[in-house]
């Protein structure tokens, strides 16, 4: 059995995830387990899982995010508070999550990062969303530094880039953006799933090779091509 944790594993792709790894023994945490906002929550969560699950913890799966809008005509200290709480919830819980992991896995043989970023990572958002996009950006450089940095000691970094897929935030800025118009960008013809999403979480946690550490798997419908 693999011991996960997982956050943000109260809908969407995070209860997909859930469906997807039921075989294995799987901690998930939600906003009922603490706001990621609080600079505590990383910790408490770690501290936590590890406890509920004997000492030993093998995957670290990081899901959890905000998609708020910050367009850039509000009140300048509103902006900044915006994109400081998508930094922190989006990137720097997950980094805080990593770097406990990190030092988890040193001592314990080795074990797997899997990082949930966004197809925004590379070609970007809307002019109300390019701190979600950034903070995305900085999570594949994150896991990127990761894979290269720690290999050697088995310790695995891996990032999936989803494209619109069809969650409460996706429904939501796709009925604030004219659904019909921005599904015509989608070459496939309309947004993944939940599943689709977390059958790659799956893979990368319990079955990708180690030669494809630092590997990020896109999952966009061919909307954006790298």
């Amino acid at each position: 059995m693999t011991n996960i944790l997982l956050t943000g594993a109260s809908r969407g792709i995070g209860a997909a995830c859930v469906e997807a790894l039921k075989a294995q023994t799987l901690i998930g945490t939600s906003s009922a387990d603490g706001d990621l906002a609080d600079p505590a929550t990383p910790a408490r969560l770690w501290d936590s899982a590890l406890e509920r699950l004997g000492g030993r913890i093998d995957v670290l799966i990081n899901n959890a995010g905000v998609f708020e809008a910050a367009p850039v005509d509000l009140p300048h200290d509103k902006w900044v508070a915006q994109w400081e709480r998508t930094m922190r919830i989006n990137l720097t819980a997950s980094a805080e999550l990593c770097q406990l992991a990190v030092l988890h896995f040193r001592q314990n043989g080795g074990g797997r990062i899997v990082n949930v970023a966004s197809r925004a990572a590379y070609r970007g958002d809307s002019p109300a969303h390019w701190h979600y996009a950034a903070s995305k950006a900085g999570m594949i450089g994150m896991t990127k530094s990761i894979a290269r940095g720690f290999a050697r000691e088995n310790i695995l970094a891996f990032a999936v880039c989803p494209g619109f897929t069809m969650t409460g935030m996706a429904e939501d800025y796709l009925a604030s953006r004219g659904g019909d118009k921005l599904l015509a960008d989608i070459p496939l013809g309309r947004v993944a799933t939940p599943e689709e999403v977390a059958s790659a979480v799956r893979y990368l946690t319990l079955e990708a090779p180690p030669s494809m550490t630092g590997a990020v798997i896109d999952i966009n419908g061919a909307s954006y091509v790298r």
